[in-house]
């Protein structure tokens, strides 16, 4: 009885601010959903950062990595531009860095055409290390097939490598300098490109773009893999639907 009335007592804001708050008086706005339950496992998870603000992070100390994309023509308009200029420890500018990209790519060309597609450059930044999966030539996007070889070679460098850790990467949609594009041309779905950097072996915090702020009627999860009680929606569970508390049951709420 006590631990009822205290639930009935939980206020989020001071002043009776809630009422002021209400989420359909904001477009930008994502609605949060209970993570995956179960046993309790480290290392098996993807950190999705909703709410937050990669760049303040960053420069804020809570990363020692970064993962995002570079390119050999134009660098300007993507994170790792912000990144550099940014950063007090910063020997890099934009235009180095895509300087650098170019000279290596041209490198590359000539002593070792016949590797795989994309590299992994580093730039140090003293306080931060930047991991830059670099656009393979000749095309102006990324695709599914390179985010999944740019992330194993990643992981590789990130295992057992505890100083580089916490590490932090973009999500590669809605991006300026170094789009992502599917098979048919489109940006595929950002449970796409979860899957994806899992797959990989990569384990760290994902940013989502801007760009996910604009489905606040759907319904995100803080991590993955997402809960399995999405699968069982999409095979048409019984759970899912009809009275209230059936959304917990389907995602193993608290």
């Amino acid at each position: 009885m006590m631990k009822q009335h205290m639930e009935q007592q939980t206020r989020l804001y001071d002043g009776g601010a809630e009422s002021l708050m209400t989420s359909d008086q904001f477009p930008d706005r994502v609605s949060l959903l209970p993570g995956a339950g179960g046993k309790v496992m480290p290392g098996e998870r993807l950190r999705v950062m909703w709410g937050q603000d990669m760049l303040r992070d960053v420069l804020d100390g809570r990363y020692r990595t970064v993962v995002c994309g570079v390119n050999t023509q134009d660098n300007s308009h993507g994170i790792i531009a912000q990144l550099v200029d940014l950063m007090a420890t910063s020997q890099w500018t934009a235009k180095t860095v895509t300087s650098y990209a170019k000279m290596f790519q041209d490198s590359v060309a000539v002593h070792a055409a016949g590797d795989k597609e994309p590299y992994v450059l580093k730039f140090d930044l003293d306080s931060i290390l930047i991991l830059a999966i670099l656009r393979p030539t000749g095309r102006d996007h990324f695709t599914v097939e390179d985010l999944s070889r740019g992330f194993q070679t990643v992981a590789k460098m990130l295992k057992e490598r505890r100083e580089r850790q916490p590490v932090a990467s973009v999500s590669f949609m809605h991006a300026r300098a170094n789009r992502l594009a599917g098979p048919d041309g489109a940006e595929p779905s950002f449970e796409t490109v979860m899957r994806t950097m899992y797959s990989a072996g990569f384990r760290g915090d994902v940013y989502p773009s801007p760009g996910s702020w604009r489905f606040g009627t759907v319904g995100v999860f803080p991590s993955y893999p997402f809960p399995a009680g999405l699968e069982r929606m999409r095979a048409g569970s019984s759970c899912v639907g009809g009275e209230g508390g059936a959304s917990a049951r389907v995602w193993g709420g608290r």
